[in-house]
This record gives C-alpha cells, structure tokens and sequence, in this order.
C-alpha cells in the first residue's frame, strides 16, 4: 500500500532533521559545549593554541581532536568567521516540549521558587540577536526562548559565538507555530505581554500586582515588530518607556530590559 504524501514528507523531514549538524566555533562556545553532556558532539577541529587553551574542557568530552594549522583552518565555516582556532561539529540540542519548558523545569525558575519567565521571538531572524538574548534570558532566570521554525535564526556557529556559552544552558525552543504556541502558555496561566512601542502600558504597570504570575514577553523584529495575528494573540500590549526623542532599543536590549521590569524586587 503507498503511503501518503504527507506521510512521506513527514519522514523525509525526520531524516533530514536527523542527518543535520551545526558547526560551533570560538573558546567559549566550544568549550561550553564539550562540557555539555548533553550535546551530541561528532568533530573537533583545533589549533595548539586553542588545545592548550581547552585542554580540560577536551579531557572532560573524551574527545580526540583534529590539530590544524592556523593559517589552514579546515573546518567548513565562513572564511571571515573569529574561530578564535577551535571549530567543533555537533548535532543540535534538543530541549524537549513547550509545556515542560514552560513549567520551568529546565530553565531553573522551578527550583528557585520564582514564577517563570519567558521570551518568544516572532521572526527575529539575526543570529546575533539571539545569540544576545539567550545571554539575558539566563542571566534573568529565564526558562526558555521560544521561536517559530520558519523566520527565525536557527541554531548556529555565529548564535552560539555571540550567546557566549549560554545556548548550552539556556533552552532555544523552535515551535511550529508561534500563535499556537502562545495560546498553549496561556492555557497554562501564563500572562503574555506583546512588546509594541504604540502600546500605553509599560511593562512595569502590566505586571503590577500580577508578579506572582508566569510570564511571556513576545518581541518582534526590529522594524517590522510583531505581526498582526502575534498581536492579537497576546494578553496585553505594552510598551518600554524612554525619554527624549529617540524611543527605539535594539531587540536583545528590549528583551534584557523587559525581562528585569517582570523581576520582583529582592
């Protein structure tokens, strides 16, 4: 009997998921995750330089490394890439399901009392962006950035080089819808809060009085912003005040500055 065609590319994308691999480069990106056991590590690629410097980190995965000459660096990375003379080829991490995610269990909300926080990201599609927010969201005990797995920067050597590390730690969930996705957390409680630079709440006035609640902050590209059936979806709109003229941050420091404005005061 022949199967379906959406059978068939279902299974077609499970192969071709399954034979993807990414390539990590930097000091810190690479020695995160040959710390991370976790992380499904396949090829190391090193100067003498970087082996001195991630000797401990390559005891601790096990690994045997390929030594490369500086001036011949052979792995298969864009040539203007700062390898820093470390490349290592890993498959990508998997984070498990939304809804564990969302209950804090990975991020480490859950054990420390607080109620979760999260970031969703509609169509940011510059790794650097990512990158950076995934470094705030751990510093602010996020328990996940979520992004849709169309638009959106997938998991690679330059997002992992600007994350410094935290993509190791720090859970990057790709759904496959992001309205969907936010529907789901708010089945679960969670309020979520639209970033627009029109809105008349700021961030502060829309969790007064609701601290005790999860949250999610959806952000959207620079300039675009969010799209109208992101929009409509969220809780509320709300928006980061400025002074002066200019009232524009970058993403990643929209997300650092949202995500400290729904901390609750020590």
């Amino acid at each position: 009997m022949k199967k379906p065609k959406w059978v068939v590319e279902k299974e077609q994308a499970k192969k071709v998921a399954e034979a993807e691999t990414v390539w990590l480069f930097g000091l810190h990106a690479v020695r995160d995750a040959l710390m991370n056991p976790a992380r499904e590590k396949l090829r190391l690629i090193v100067t003498l330089n970087a082996r001195n410097k991630l000797q401990e980190a390559i005891e601790a995965s096990g690994m045997t490394p390929e030594e490369a000459d500086p001036r011949k660096f052979p792995a298969p990375i864009d040539p203007g890439s700062v390898h820093q003379g470390a490349a290592l080829e890993v498959k990508p991490l998997d984070w498990g399901d939304l809804e564990t995610l969302a209950l804090g269990g990975i991020g480490g909300n859950g054990e420390s009392g607080r109620p979760p926080r999260m970031i969703l990201l509609d169509r940011v599609t510059d790794p650097h962006n990512v990158g950076a927010i995934l470094r705030s969201a751990e510093v602010f005990g996020a328990c996940a950035v979520v992004a849709p797995r169309h638009h959106s920067a997938p998991e690679t050597g330059a997002l992992a080089k600007t994350a410094s590390g935290a993509l190791e730690r720090q859970p990057y969930k790709q759904v496959r819808n992001l309205a969907d996705a936010i529907q789901q957390l708010q089945k679960m409680g969670y309020l979520v809060l639209g970033l627009d630079g029109e809105a008349e709440l700021t961030v502060a006035e829309a969790v007064k009085g609701r601290m005790d609640r999860p949250v999610a902050l959806v952000l959207g590209a620079e300039g675009p912003g969010l799209r109208q059936k992101t929009r409509e979806t969220c809780d509320i709109l709300v928006k980061i005040p400025y002074f002066g003229e200019f009232g524009s941050l970058n993403v990643s420091n929209a997300a650092a500055v949202a995500l400290y404005a729904t901390q609750a005061p020590d």
